[in-house]
């Protein structure tokens, strides 16, 4: 499950609680609160995994573009060489040749640098989202463990009044 439709459906919990006259505290019901914080406990190594899977991805693209630049330094060590058999041309052959390695470099240096950017942007995506989760995950416990405190201080009171009323 998306861990931000997670985090919506935490939020309409929220909202659909009941609120605490003269508090900022809201009653939410916590089977329904702890189910939620179950399947976000589930949801986010699913996220952690599609990272995972990006970053193998970055690698095989690297890997892809190493390939691709040595292909091209032997096809230009192989034309370099049959053109050294000819005076006339061995120059520009060798410098055709070092241009071609120059553009096979500068081209598996983009793809890495293209690869480690989508890789940079959608690593930040993913903490921006696991943030705003983890935020919200605790303020949810915040607000339950306010209203557990309310509760309990409600309940002393009420011993409080009923014990005075015994002995009056």
């Amino acid at each position: 499950m998306d861990i931000l439709h997670l985090v919506d459906r935490m939020e309409e919990l929220f909202n659909e609680g009941r609120g605490i006259p003269f508090t900022h505290s809201v009653v939410v019901d916590e089977d329904r609160m702890l189910d939620l914080i179950d399947q976000m406990r589930v949801a986010i190594p699913e996220e952690v995994k599609k990272s995972q899977q990006i970053l193998a991805n970055r690698d095989r693209i690297l890997a892809q573009a190493q390939e691709e630049a040595a292909r091209t330094l032997a096809i230009a060590r192989e034309k370099s060489e049959q053109l050294v058999e000819r005076d006339s041309i061995v120059q520009a052959a060798k410098s055709r040749a070092k241009q071609i390695e120059q553009e096979g470099y500068l081209q598996a240096e983009k793809t890495r640098v293209d690869a480690d950017q989508y890789v940079i942007e959608t690593l930040l995506r993913l903490e921006e989202e696991l943030e705003r989760s983890l935020i919200q995950a605790r303020n949810g416990i915040r607000a339950l463990q306010m209203n557990q405190q309310e509760d309990e201080e409600y309940a002393e009171m009420d011993d409080e009044e009923d014990f005075e009323v015994e002995q009056s």
